[in-house]
Formats: C-alpha cells, structure tokens, sequence
C-alpha cells in the first residue's frame, strides 16, 4: 500500500473535533436545546490540560464530564474550551483543549464521536498546571435548590430507558471512529 502523503487521518481527525467545537460553540451562545447533553472524556495527563490538583489526583490519566444542567462560563476556542463544574458543591475551572479529548458522546441522539490520542512520554507532565477554583461560588443552599428543580425532570437518557413519541425510534447509532497511529 502506498504511503499517505496527504495526511487523510490527520484531516479526519481535525474535521472531527471542529465538529466538538461548533457543537459547544452553540452550547455557549444559547444553552443545551431539548434533551441534548455531552460526555466528555479527555486525557489528563495531557501536558495542556488544566484542572485542580485534588481532580488530578483523583483522575490521573482520564476523566469524562458531563455537560448538561449544571456547568458555567463554557468557553470554547480554536484550541481547546473553558468550563466551570461542581465538584463535591464547590465550582472549579477546567480547560480541556481538543486535542486530550478521547470521547465526545451527546446520548440524547446517539451520537459520539471517538478521538486517537497520543501522549508522547515527554508530554507527560508530573506537575499538572491548576486552574482557578471559584472560591465565591454558589452556596449549599442554592445548589441544593438547582439540583432539586433539576433532579423532579429527570431525563430519558439518565434513565437508560428510551420512549419516543412517535413510538418508532428512527433515530441511528452515529459512532465514528479513527484507529490509526501517526508517523512522526
């Protein structure tokens, strides 16, 4: 077989994450529509991945998030985005660039999506950078109170049940995946 000299896996691989790029893009402008959610599951020990130590600690090599009720000030960029979560009712910041994503799933259409990613050992860093935590975030009691108005509209996809209206599920299984290694 003749040598890729265009560089076909590397064009699929940047046209997927722009697809995670415009997909937060309409995230951040206008919310999540219907029942739309994202799992996000990235490399942490990714050298430009910045999330607190103690989620580090926790999470030394992957992590998957949720996008869905609760998330603020998402950010999304050519490079990576911007995203505060709720850990344990205390916010904290995490950037995540495009580049340590492994999965990109939105289940409330069966799409995802599935990332090749390389972490060179030199990449590896042993003292992860910290983002921000919000000290001034919002107290137990509002949490408590979003997360009741949140959990009395519990979705079908939280659930694992699936019930569409119509009766029918004309929805189809949406994975892509690249399996290849690249040449450096």
């Amino acid at each position: 077989m003749n040598e890729d000299l265009l560089g076909y896996n590397d064009m699929v691989e940047h046209a997927m994450r722009s697809v995670v790029r415009k997909a937060l893009e309409r995230a951040a402008k206008g919310g999540l529509p219907g029942n739309h959610h994202f799992y996000i599951t990235f490399r942490t020990d990714h050298a430009d991945v910045m999330i607190p130590s103690r989620l580090m600690d926790q999470y030394p090599e992957e992590m998957t998030i949720v996008l869905q009720h609760q998330f603020w000030g998402l950010q999304p960029d050519d490079d990576g985005f911007d995203v505060e979560l709720s850990f344990n009712q205390k916010h904290e910041h995490l950037r995540i660039p495009y580049s340590a994503l492994v999965t990109f799933a939105d289940p409330s259409v069966n799409f995802g999506l599935q990332f090749h990613v390389e972490v060179d050992e030199d990449e590896l860093t042993t003292e992860q950078p910290e983002a921000a935590s919000d000290e001034k975030g919002p107290t137990r009691e509002e949490m408590e109170q979003s997360a009741e108005s949140i959990g009395s509209e519990e979705s079908d996809a939280e659930t694992g049940e699936d019930t569409p209206d119509d009766g029918e599920d004309d929805r189809t299984d949406n994975v892509v995946t690249l399996d290849f290694t690249r040449k450096k």
